[in-house]
């Protein structure tokens, strides 16, 4: 008998994902996109949702601002949230994007001057089922040029972790060198970058809304001072010391 109500939430999702992604831009929208060394680009962003080990439901909604080019902290707001939408393959927006565009419309609301010019998410973007996730979601309801930065495969539309995808990872030789996750359309959904020398596990950079492909992979590199983008490191790092500090019995 649970099976009805999910079949009526995916049917639901499925069209609400389809009209957003109409509002989608693949493409630079901000003059310091095109630019070599990102001049004009002040603050960047990180959002992240972090839980209690054991708990699906309770968790803190992350947002790290950063200056730019240093990385430096200007701005964090951590906040518990819970989490009632439940969890579908595919449609993980609709669980955590509330809450993660709810701390950039406070941010907004409270210190407009310190709003991210572009905002790094954790997860996929258009490297997703529908070419629509977490990070194109948070996007085109934002209105803020977004990045997805996930750290493990999305097996997805012809996109697996095969032996030639490994030889290609095996391939990347520094920081900063890529190479295309393409569909079984053909259609490039994102990148496999090598974002640090330091570490020769890739991450995956697609476009969340309002940037290029490659401008997303440009900025995610120049972002990382590890493996992961400052942004989100921070978000994350932040998140679970939160979450430490309220809850010392829980293993986050």
């Amino acid at each position: 008998m649970s099976a009805a109500p999910e079949e009526h939430l995916v049917k639901q999702w499925t069209s609400e994902q389809d009209r957003l992604r109409q509002q989608l831009v693949e493409e630079d929208t901000e003059d310091w996109q095109r630019s070599a060394v990102f001049s004009g680009l002040e603050r960047v962003g990180g959002v992240d949702l972090s839980f209690i080990k054991g708990d699906d439901v309770n968790a803190c909604a992350q947002l790290v601002v950063l200056s730019y080019p240093d990385l430096e902290l200007l701005y964090e707001d951590s906040r518990m949230v819970r989490l009632t939408a439940p969890y579908i393959a595919g449609f993980l927006a609709f669980r955590e994007t509330p809450f993660l565009l709810e701390a950039l419309q406070r941010l907004q609301r409270n210190k407009p001057k310190l709003l991210p010019q572009v905002v790094f998410v954790d997860g996929n973007g258009v490297f997703h089922y529908r070419e629509f996730g977490l990070a194109c979601h948070l996007g085109v309801l934002s209105g803020l040029p977004c990045v997805g930065v996930a750290k493990n495969l999305l097996q997805v539309q012809g996109v697996y972790k095969s032996e030639e995808h490994q030889s290609q990872i095996a391939a990347l030789q520094k920081g900063g060198d890529s190479f295309p996750l393409t569909a079984a359309s053909g259609k490039v959904l994102g990148k496999a970058l090598r974002s640090s020398d330091k570490s020769s596990k890739p991450v995956y950079v697609s476009v969340g809304h309002k940037i290029s492909l490659d401008t997303a992979v440009r900025l995610t590199h120049s972002c990382c001072r590890y493996r992961v983008p400052e942004p989100i490191r921070q978000a994350d790092c932040r998140s679970r010391e939160y979450l430490r500090i309220r809850f010392p019995a829980a293993d986050t």
